[in-house]
């Protein structure tokens, strides 16, 4: 009995393949030739897999291009500007606040004599003449598109922006982290007897 039940579980088995063999390939041919066509539309459209870098390349030297040397210096090796408030600014030069722009991450406002923060300000600046993929700028552009409408239209910018109370996206102990890196990487500086620059200032 148990063998003949075997038996039969066996052909039924190979039936059912044979039944679902032909439906299985005709799928697997519909889908090598979607993914032909997807590769070809990708070839069509001047897909290159070193686009992305290349951009990347290019809006960095952009940014220096546009920056103080010591700003460049700052984003080459922290990964982030500074940029000092306008707003209310003393007559003495003594910003009360400023921003850290991280490239795809809010503006951070934040006071340099505590090293208290302030508000988060997200801003988007899309690409939209890109026919494929992200439209997000490469990292160096957006931080350097932050960058000059900080600085040429501070009101205008932060007035737009939607405001978040600190840590809505950024960790407050990521932003303490690189405040104290700031502080050493200036100090740094400073030791090689490198001049302190004048501060870019928000309009």
């Amino acid at each position: 009995m148990a063998l003949a039940l075997g038996t039969g579980a066996v052909v039924l088995v190979v039936l059912v393949w044979e039944l679902m063999r032909p439906t299985l390939a005709r799928t697997l041919t519909r889908l090598r030739h979607a993914w032909e066509r997807h590769r070809r539309a990708l070839a069509g459209a001047g897909y290159d897999p070193g686009r992305e870098r290349r951009a990347e390349q290019r809006a960095r030297a952009l940014l220096r291009s546009c920056i103080e040397e010591h700003d460049w210096a700052m984003y080459r090796d922290l990964g982030f500007l500074r940029v000092w408030g306008g707003l209310g600014a003393g007559r003495d030069g003594d910003a009360p606040y400023a921003y850290l722009i991280y490239p795809h991450k809010p503006i951070v406002a934040y006071v340099p004599a505590s090293g208290e923060l302030l508000n988060e300000y997200c801003v988007a600046f899309p690409d939209h003449t890109k026919p494929y993929g992200s439209a997000r700028l490469p990292h160096s552009d957006d931080v350097l598109a932050k960058w000059m409408a900080l600085t040429a239209d501070e009101r205008r910018l932060i007035g737009e922006a939607n405001m978040h109370l600190p840590g809505r996206q950024i960790e407050p102990e990521r932003v303490g982290r690189d405040l104290a890196r700031l502080a050493r990487w200036e100090r740094q500086r400073l030791g090689r007897g490198e001049r302190a620059p004048g501060n870019v200032r928000a309009a």
